[in-house]
């Protein structure tokens, strides 16, 4: 589906949040790698999209409700064959039902298992006075403590990128670190710059959040991502 088609099934449903499939289609079509993701209704579904992808692969719960899926014991990683797919089901859908009793839950997101990079996020937001803005920092400890992120008005130049890109202050990590190859600078410039280009062409996107992107020496993969709707009430 197109991405004012996908926007357009969200609000006939009357939802403002995405599901992690959603997001990510929007995502990729808006020019962002992402994991290939599929949604499973069933277990057998599960299996077979297991197969299809490849082991390892990650699965998560996906649930109009739960948009935190890891409070709410909804990811398993690293799952290596059928059996343990098996497990993996019957632990999301049990952990889903006994957090979320009353949720809707659509079935469970299939996805390769990413090999690990240097962790990026990327995320967008409706500012009050300026309008949509697109932010930029380092993954895990450096947004959760440090706070250690940058921002920018859409719509973004590759200048404007390149700029939000450095400055961060832990710019020097994407430079390479304790042996840790150089990230891609261009691609990470290129999905700033794609980002800012959907915000600006959908504004019924109040929020996204791609919240572990891994950036990798030749490009960049996002393997998660979350997109909320403005409220139209």
């Amino acid at each position: 589906m197109s991405i004012s088609e996908i926007i357009a099934t969200a609000r006939s449903q009357n939802r403002v949040v995405l599901t992690e499939v959603e997001a990510k289609e929007i995502m990729q079509s808006a020019g962002v790698p992402v994991v290939e993701t599929k949604l499973a209704q069933t277990k057998e579904a599960a299996l077979q999209l297991s197969e299809q992808i490849g082991f390892p692969v990650v699965a998560k719960i996906v649930a109009p409700d739960i948009t935190h899926k890891s409070d709410a014991g909804g990811v398993r990683l690293n799952i290596s064959d059928r059996g343990k797919m098996e497990e993996a089901w019957d632990d999301l859908m049990a952990n889903a039902r006994a957090a979320f009793p009353d949720s809707q839950i659509d079935g469970v997101a299939v996805q390769r298992q990413a090999p690990d990079g240097t962790e990026i996020i990327i995320g967008g937001s409706q500012d009050p006075q300026f309008g949509p803005v697109v932010m930029f920092g380092l993954g895990g400890v450096f947004v959760e403590i440090l706070k250690d992120v940058s921002f920018r008005i859409v719509p973004l130049s590759k200048n404007d990128a390149s700029e939000m890109i450095t400055d961060i202050k832990s710019y020097k990590v994407l430079e390479g670190y304790r042996g840790n190859a150089a990230a891609d600078i261009e691609a990470i410039q290129k999905a700033l710059v794609s980002t800012s280009n959907l915000l600006e062409g959908n504004p019924d996107i109040a929020e996204l959040d791609l919240n572990p992107v891994f950036a990798y020496a030749d490009g960049i993969l996002a393997v998660d991502a979350r997109i909320i709707l403005k409220d139209q009430n």
